[in-house]
């Protein structure tokens, strides 16, 4: 199931979408096929269109964004703090060591200013490998430096260092959390990825209060055409398919009990 979301997310994202048309209407025409060869064609233009100049991607992810806002303070006492990893540019450190943080890096700094704040707390951090050759270092082992280097002891993260997936997160997390003797959580990752997150943590039984981060919208973005940054707004677009694609899937193979949960 793993390998086989990691190909379809190949050809699935509006780009991929825009050029497989593309390509089809070549085919197409070159078979003699002129009429669908054109549709094809029209298609792959209006895919391209919607995404590139269009604020329909943005749109999109403010939907999920908005879905939970975020507490104005966090429950005292604090006992726990989840992060879900995908802050972390895995190759690149699994080559050359130390801490690179990508695009969801709000992540970690909050986690890093609540494990500040709350000197009680402890930190989980769910996340390994998530690439298809499973040859890179783990994300939850790389955050160890990253904590460790602001001055927070090593005795208070707890390393799931084994999911893949969002899914594969909750699973293991929810069985570390037993162990442990943890409830009642704080659940800390990108707001549009909080929906998915806070249905599958549900799902598995496990009380937790999202505290969503790593926004990539205002919020006020109303649909119109914008031809000043066709490539972020291929960016949202394409965060946010692969977002309610997932919320999709996971309601139809009963990983969750809603598309959009409440």
């Amino acid at each position: 199931m793993f390998l086989l979301s990691k190909l379809f997310w190949v050809f699935a994202q509006p780009l991929s979408i825009g050029f497989l048309f593309s390509a089809l209407a070549a085919l197409l025409a070159f078979a003699g096929r002129r009429r669908l060869g054109g549709l094809s064609a029209l298609l792959a233009a209006l895919v391209l269109f919607i995404t590139l100049f269009t604020t329909a991607g943005t749109m999109a992810l403010q939907a999920l964004e908005a879905r939970f806002p975020k507490p104005s303070q966090a429950p005292q006492p604090l006992s726990c703090v989840i992060v879900l990893g995908g802050a972390l540019e895995n190759e690149v450190t699994t080559a050359r060591g130390g801490i690179e943080l990508n695009q969801a890096a709000d992540r970690f700094v909050e986690a890093l200013r609540l494990a500040i704040s709350h000197p009680e707390a402890r930190i989980l951090v769910s996340g390994g490998d998530g690439s298809i050759s499973g040859t890179y270092e783990g994300e939850a082992a790389a955050a160890e430096r990253l904590f460790s280097a602001f001055g927070i002891s090593p005795d208070r993260l707890i390393k799931e260092n084994d999911s893949r997936t969002t899914y594969e997160n909750t699973l293991n997390t929810a069985e570390v959390l037993k162990n442990q003797g943890l409830e009642n959580c704080l659940l800390t990752t990108s707001a549009y990825h909080m929906p998915r997150s806070v249905a599958l943590f549900r799902k598995a039984g496990i009380a937790v209060t999202p505290w969503p981060v790593d926004y990539r919208t205002s919020g006020v973005v109303g649909l119109s055409l914008d031809f000043t940054q066709p490539s972020l707004n291929a960016q949202l677009a394409t965060t946010a398919a692969r977002e309610w694609m997932s919320l999709a899937a996971y309601y139809l193979t009963g990983r969750i009990d809603g598309i959009f949960p409440k």
